[in-house]
């Protein structure tokens, strides 16, 4: 059988892996001013990492992640019938996401000692999921986001969010066909009188509403705001909102982070309907989404103010977001944009003699050593073979090393666009390429 590649999978090879480069440069660019570092966890966390943090409730946990067992503790499991045996340390999956991990680091590490300054981390890493494969869905997709741990004051999300917008603008978006949707979760004190009010709603419709739905009644009520169900939209339209059951904290922390945006000129739609699909959100949540992309969301986040409490760690507050590459590639194409530069140009170095292959070896090697990209024939074509392969790989330049030109201490160097020629002496070969190629 031939090889292929995991459904839901893809290849980052030549352009598409220059994107993903000129995104996370991008990030480097916006928040690092901002004080973020880059990190990078482990792909393969404890199982506990995640349904400490995501929560046991979600689909993420329950439904969508990769579970990992070496050959050992699977035959175990499977002779078994169960994993209950198995340690901890053994039971181990794929990230689905990136904040549990990185604030996994953070709890370990003791990176925000009581009364530390607070900790700023950013990442650009793959994540995994097993979703059904579609359009802007893969089973490995790639994400860059921020973790802010240790700041509970309004400005961290409001900044958070500029960081954000400007990380969009950054890489090409129409900013006037981007829509940013926030939204208060409340917290412990507010929040859980009012998921059993949604719970009460969701009961007294449960007849006309889907099975998810009214399964979720029981584990996270608040996730029914998210149903794609038409039915069950229409519904949770009626249904009780945060907005109108948040304590006074909560309700100033959100006026508050709304004045810092309206401060910063940042434009944002009040959506009372808005929800995060993990457990570990409190207070501020947000969501941007590609009007005219078909892709749903391209990023969000929000605040998390007990996740560093539930993976082990004291109580810290922290705020944070995700984009996900996949997703944001196909915003921007459906916007007319395309990120990621094309290949460097690129000067190849032809023999018009297998005995003269040592000398395409050293200056080949010259022009590389000066940053230039540079290719020669390694599989003993002719001069004209040469010239094709050269014409494939898009070379502007093409250096042709013959022995007379060698005997009076020069190469031709091609222009491959213009087809004009010239000598040029070996000492003067590295300059003449760089001034033709600026």
């Amino acid at each position: 059988m031939r090889a292929q590649r995991a459904e839901g999978t893809r290849d980052l090879i030549g352009r598409d892996m220059r994107a993903w480069i000129a995104m996370r440069d991008a990030a480097a660019e916006v928040f690092e001013p901002f004080g973020f570092e880059l990190a990078e966890t482990p792909a393969i966390e404890q199982v506990d990492v995640f349904v400490h943090g995501i929560g046991q409730s979600t689909d993420v946990v329950r439904k969508e992640m990769f579970r990992v067992f070496s050959g050992a503790n699977l035959e175990r499991a499977l002779t078994q019938g169960t994993e209950a045996n198995l340690k901890a340390k053994q039971r181990l999956a794929l990230r689905p996401e990136g904040t549990a991990g990185l604030v996994r680091a953070v709890v370990e590490g003791n990176l925000v000692p009581p009364g530390g300054a607070p900790v700023k981390l950013y990442y650009a890493e793959a994540m995994f999921r097993g979703e059904r494969p579609q359009r802007g869905r893969l089973r490995q997709f790639h994400q860059i986001g921020i973790e802010w741990l240790g700041a509970p004051d309004a400005a961290a999300d409001a900044e958070s969010i500029v960081m954000l917008m400007e990380f969009y603008r950054r890489i090409g978006f129409d900013m006037n066909r981007l829509r940013l949707s926030i939204n208060s979760m409340g917290d412990a004190r507010c929040r859980p009188a009012y998921r059993e009010k949604v719970r009460d709603f969701i009961a007294r419709h449960a007849d006309e509403m889907c099975d998810e739905c009214r399964e979720r009644a029981q584990l996270n009520p608040l996730r029914a705001f998210d149903c794609k169900n038409d039915r069950c939209s229409k519904i949770m339209r009626s249904a009780p909102l945060m907005i109108d059951n948040l304590c006074e904290e909560c309700r100033a922390h959100h006026d508050q982070v709304k004045r810092y945006l309206d401060a910063a000129g940042v434009s944002y739609l009040e959506d009372p309907t808005l929800v995060r699909g993990l457990d570990y959100y409190t207070r501020t949540v947000f969501e941007v989404e590609a009007l005219d992309a078909a892709v749903g969301s391209i990023g969000g986040g929000g605040r998390y103010d007990g996740l560093v409490e539930l993976e082990g760690g004291k109580p810290t507050p922290g705020v944070g977001f995700a984009v996900g590459f996949e997703r944001i590639m196909l915003a921007l194409e459906a916007q007319g944009t395309r990120l990621g530069k094309d290949a460097p140009p690129c000067v190849y170095v032809a023999n018009a003699g297998a005995d003269l292959r040592e000398r395409v070896f050293d200056i080949a090697l010259q022009l590389r050593a000066a940053g230039v990209r540079t290719e020669a024939d390694y599989q003993g074509r002719s001069l004209k073979g040469q010239f094709k392969q050269a014409d494939r790989l898009k070379a502007a330049l093409i250096i042709v090393i013959g022995a007379e030109e060698l005997a009076a201490g020069a190469v031709r160097v091609r222009d491959m666009v213009s087809h004009e020629e010239r000598l040029v002496a070996l000492d003067e070969i590295l300059e003449d390429v760089r001034s033709r190629l600026s």
